[in-house]
Formats: structure tokens, C-alpha cells, sequence
């Protein structure tokens, strides 16, 4: 009986070492920086530190942006105030401009205006 217990664990322990054996082998394949996990895990790895690097730069390009428009949002404003300010202004001036009519530029009478025109006498053309 010892010796038929003894041939089943001196077997237990050739098939552990055995598993163990494939076990090692599967391990180093799967951690193989070519092919295995190992690999994608390193590409992986760069990945991350080159989207980590994008991103900073992304964030440091939007915070410039963001103070740009800050400083053009300001000066819009203050312009949109100017504005405001002229408008304002503007309603002390009458609502139609004061523009010759097409007769008058042509030389006619404007608005029933009626021009003389005296002749000079001789003797107040030699002075």
C-alpha cells in the first residue's frame, strides 16, 4: 500500500512539475516584448505618455485661447460702451438731415425761395 501511495505521488509531482513546466512556458510567451502582452502593454505605455503630452499641450493651448478672448471680449465691450455713448449723443440731432433739394443744386428756387438780383448803375461800377 506505501508503495503504490508513493508511485501515486512521485506521479502527482511529475504531473505538477510538468504543469508547471507549460505553465513557464506560456508565461514567457505571453510576457514577450515582440509578440506577447507584454508587447502591447509597452505600446500601450508610449501611447499614454504621448496623449499625456498632447493633452498638455492642448490645455496650455486653450488656456491662451480663453485669454485672448477675454481680452477681446474687454475691448469688444468697451467699444459696444463708446457706442452706446455715441447713440446716445445722437438724439440731439434732428431726424432728417438738411439736404438741398435736386432744384436748388441745379440752380432753381428752394422751398418758394426767391432771389433778386439788382443791376448795378454805371457809376457804381467804376468805383
Amino acid at each position: 500500500m506505501e508503495l503504490i501511495a508513493d508511485i501515486l505521488l512521485v506521479a502527482g509531482a511529475l504531473g505538477a512539475g510538468f504543469y508547471c513546466y507549460v505553465l513557464a512556458r506560456r508565461l514567457s510567451r505571453f510576457n514577450d516584448l515582440e509578440n506577447g502582452v507584454g508587447g502591447a502593454v509597452a505600446v500601450l505605455s508610449a501611447q499614454v505618455d504621448d496623449l499625456t503630452r498632447t493633452l498638455r499641450a492642448a490645455q496650455q493651448t486653450a488656456g491662451e485661447s480663453t485669454r485672448s478672448l477675454d481680452d477681446l471680449t474687454d475691448r469688444a465691450e468697451r467699444v459696444a460702451k463708446r457706442l452706446e455713448l455715441m447713440v446716445a449723443s445722437m438724439h440731439d440731432l434732428p431726424d432728417e438731415p438738411q439736404v438741398p433739394n435736386q432744384t436748388a443744386a441745379a440752380g432753381g428756387l428752394q422751398d418758394g425761395a426767391v432771389f433778386h438780383r439788382h443791376a448795378m448803375a454805371h457809376d457804381e461800377e467804376a468805383t
